[in-house]
């Protein structure tokens, strides 16, 4: 797939989810995948990084943790899907 952005972005104060759909060109098969970053200001500037200090670590895990309901929620199947 040569879709350079993210599907869906989930973010909390300086901290961001991108999740990414890949998909195998053998396969078929697709997943997702997650990369967090946190926004800072240099001068004027504003940068992300991948690492975290001690105190985004609480707000990383729930960013981790909504990140996971969606993909999750991604692969559910909808109302129409299910037989009942």
């Amino acid at each position: 797939m040569a879709n350079n952005k993210p599907v869906h972005q989930i973010r909390l104060s300086a901290i961001r989810a991108a999740i990414w759909l890949n998909a195998s060109q053998k396969t078929g098969e697709s997943w997702y995948t997650v990369t967090m970053t946190r926004s800072y200001r240099d001068k004027e500037q504003l940068k992300d990084t991948t690492t975290f200090r001690r105190d985004d670590l609480p707000i990383v895990s729930k960013v981790v943790e909504m990140a996971y309901t969606w993909i999750w929620e991604q692969s559910a199947p909808s109302d129409s899907d299910v037989i009942e």
